[in-house]
């Protein structure tokens, strides 16, 4: 193929991006633009019509999945693609560093270790052991001032300085000391030590640094609105050579400030390296002309941005489809619903839909009805509910309740939350518990009986008095109120009490799995809690039952990158989305819009929108206020008040089907996807025995007819209320 041949693909602006191969460039690449597209040929140009070598030019990503897609696209592109130097920011320090680390520090040799999280939490736990203090929390903190002040490039000496402000700073200096120096005792690097002990080496060794920096004659880095202060400072060290530096990114799309990402990166760029090329990739070639002016539209209230507009030759498409819902019940039930006449009706795919929401916690109610309909689904970039680890703790708890013959619970939760007993100790138990050929737990459960060092009673005891006053109780106690008395009186939420957005995500899982034991209780008023776990475990072997083509449900966080055919935003309410932190700064709220937006731009051809006017979360049930967003795409007007007038029958009910109209300020009316062939629900009557594909036989308690819904017990499951237009039921008699 002809050189010039391969560039025809590309548009006016991506073109003239890709000649402009000497000197500083700077490309903000709107969402769908094909700014991928734009790096992979460039890196082709330079080698095949810039005669430059291969390795001679050094592309960076920030994910290993992203740096192995462009390895892929750049050797399909150019054969001689194999020989460029991509990576991402930590592969390439880990591979400079190998070769040199001993020049800035003797004590460290090539074979140096290179340490997780989990392992950098191992050592300041043997730290805080040695000093005797509680480590609940003080991990969490150390953790989090030792990235800050590596991802910030400052030095210990003076990070103690900004330390002085908190009470406990002078400890958290003194573990960080000590954490630093067991690091170097032990040959290890933690992730960020990477890139600080890289930058580091090149201050301290400028022969070192001029190898590379005349190595590297072009430097290309995508994501740029995603680096932090120390990537920037190794990126401007590697360009001080030949200043061939090429950089793409959209700040409208940095949604990683909270891990250290600064969009304003881009505007330093202009003016760290002199005559910087400024190209805008406004063409995007994966979304509608609606969908577009959208994002568009929302983006536009951002005010730290470089203005651009998106625009496309795709066609208006479908319009954009916005609903509220009574509540999450509601809400699940109608992306369920929406979903199920797409496939049904329009040769969808069930993988051409994504349901995206802004934490993890919100997936709970998609999870249980896309399981009712026998709709597959997955969790991408996490776990489904009852795996997650904070969910699965507190089942184990109740679990004890119910069965203390359980090993494999009361290991889970013994040392959770902290309580200083180790696996070590466990072992001491578990070989009582054989000699004596009696449960792990009797041997708690009765410490004076059993021959266990003092210091471990000790550690035992309050977990144990705990345990022994609930269940003197808990037979006596309703299902809600019980699974809260347990996880108050354990302390769990102590266990997630940092700022952190994966605190905050846990937390919220723990008063989802309330909310749905408090939901099981009132619709199955007499059934035990072991009747409750058996429903959970079977749930749970019904959520692995996969299949090739699946409904995604994600984080937008998760979903940077990805593209989908038909997109679900849910939950847009205000506390939601933005998130409550966000009120009152700014910068937050900035990058909450942001978020929004890149949660638009995933779509292709349809984009969804609701929002339930009742939500429990944060422990509790509560009215919701239409998020700001919602208002700012003049789909409502500017902050609609709260829902007034509901019957107390209705503030209460957690199955009310949509009653709530549907709207869109702009003329576009919400297309409703009808079965061609409506199915008759007059077939079906209270009394009927059914048979649901998932969960079983079950007996119909009522039915609503202006709903369309149907209680339904199942034996194995308890009562579930479902859509009788979808629900894959069968009537048995």
């Amino acid at each position: 193929m002809n050189t010039l041949d391969k560039f025809e693909n590309l548009n006016a602006e991506q073109k003239q991006a890709l000649i402009a191969t000497d000197g500083a460039v700077l490309v903000t690449a709107g969402a769908g633009s094909g700014k991928t597209r734009l790096l992979t040929h460039r890196i082709a140009y330079l080698i095949e019509k810039m005669n430059i070598r291969p390795e001679n030019i050094l592309a960076i990503t920030f994910t290993n999945k992203a740096s192995n897609e462009m390895k892929d696209r750049v050797a399909k592109i150019t054969p001689d693609g194999r020989f460029v130097w991509i990576s991402t920011f930590h592969s390439m320090c880990v591979r400079i560093l190998r070769s040199h680390i001993n020049r800035l520090d003797p004590t460290y040799n090539q074979n140096f270790s290179i340490y997780s999280d989990s392992d950098s939490e191992k050592v300041l736990k043997v730290l805080i052991a040695e000093k005797n203090l509680s480590d609940s929390k003080i991990i969490k903190n150390v953790l989090f001032h030792l990235s800050n002040m590596k991802n910030n490039n400052i030095s210990l000496f003076d990070y103690k300085k900004e330390l002085e402000v908190f009470p406990d700073g002078q400890t958290i200096y003194d573990l960080m000391k000590g954490y630093e120096e067991n690091l170097a005792e032990n040959n290890a690097l933690d992730f960020d030590d990477l890139l600080t002990k890289t930058y580091a080496l090149f201050q301290a060794c400028p022969d070192i640094l001029y190898f590379y920096a005349n190595r590297f004659m072009y430097i290309l880095v995508d994501e740029f609105q995603d680096t932090n202060k120390i990537q920037y400072e190794l990126v401007k060290q590697l360009a001080s050579v030949h200043k061939n530096i090429f950089v793409v990114g959209d700040e409208d799309q940095c949604i990683y400030t909270w891990r250290g990402a600064n969009f304003r990166n881009i505007s330093n760029f202009t003016k760290d390296f002199e005559d910087v090329k400024v190209f805008k990739l406004e063409q995007n070639y994966r979304s509608t002309k609606t969908i577009l002016n959208l994002a568009n539209k929302l983006i536009k209230n951002n005010k730290s941005r470089i203005d651009k507009t998106l625009w496309c030759d795709n066609g208006e498409g479908e319009p954009v489809a916005y609903k509220q819902l009574y509540d999450e019940q509601a809400e699940a039930d109608y992306v369920a619903k929406t979903i199920h006449d797409l496939v049904q009706n329009s040769g969808a795919s069930y993988n051409d839909f994504a349901i995206l929401v802004r934490f993890n916690a919100l997936t709970f109610p998609f999870e249980e009805k896309l399981l009712s309909y026998d709709i597959p689904y997955k969790i991408y970039g996490g776990f489904k509910f009852y795996e997650r680890v904070e969910v699965k703790n507190i089942l184990a708890y109740l679990r004890l309740f119910v069965n203390q013959k359980d090993e494999q619970a009361l290991i889970r939760v013994i040392n959770f939350p902290k309580r200083g007993i180790g696996d070590t100790s466990i072992q001491k138990i578990r070989e009582i518990s054989k000699n004596c050929n009696v449960p792990m737990f009797e041997v708690c459960l009765n410490l004076d009986t059993f021959a266990l060092p003092s210091a471990l009673k000790n550690k035992i005891l309050p977990f144990v008095n705990t345990f022994k006053r609930l269940y003197a109780e808990f037979e006596l106690q309703d299902l809600d109120s019980f699974a809260r008395e347990v996880v108050e009186a354990f302390n769990i939420k102590s266990a997630y009490n940092s700022n952190s957005q994966e605190d905050f995500d846990k937390l919220a899982n723990i008063d989802q799995l309330l909310g749905s034991i408090s939901t099981y209780a009132k619709k199955n008023p007499d059934d035990s809690l072991s009747d409750y776990l058996q429903s959970v475990s079977l749930i749970s072997d019904l959520d692995n039952m996969g299949d090739d083509g699946n409904v995604t449900v994600a984080t937008m966080h998760a979903v940077k990158g990805l593209e989908f055919k038909n997109v679900f935003l849910i939950g847009l309410e205000e506390k939601v989305m933005p998130i409550s932190r966000a009120y009152g700064d700014d910068s937050q709220m900035e990058e909450e819009r942001r978020l929004m937006y890149v949660g638009i731009t995933r779509a292709k051809e349809r984009l969804f929108l609701s929002n339930s006017q009742t939500r429990y979360l944060y422990g509790h049930r509560d009215y919701m206020m239409v998020s700001r967003f919602v208002s700012e795409l003049d789909l409502v007007p500017k902050f609609e008040a709260r829902p007034k007038n509901l019957s107390a029958s209705s503030q209460t009910s957690l199955n009310q089907v949509d009653h709530i109209r549907t709207s869109l300020k702009n003329g576009n009316a919400y297309v409703n996807f009808l079965s061609k062939q409506a199915k008759d629900i007059s077939i079906y009557a209270i009394g009927q025995t059914v048979l649901h594909s998932k969960f079983g036989l079950g007996t119909i308690l009522d039915i609503d007819l202006e709903s369309k819904t149907a209680d339904i017990d199942f034996k194995s499951f308890g009562v579930r209320t479902l859509m009788l237009e979808i629900a894959p039921l069968k009537i048995i008699k």
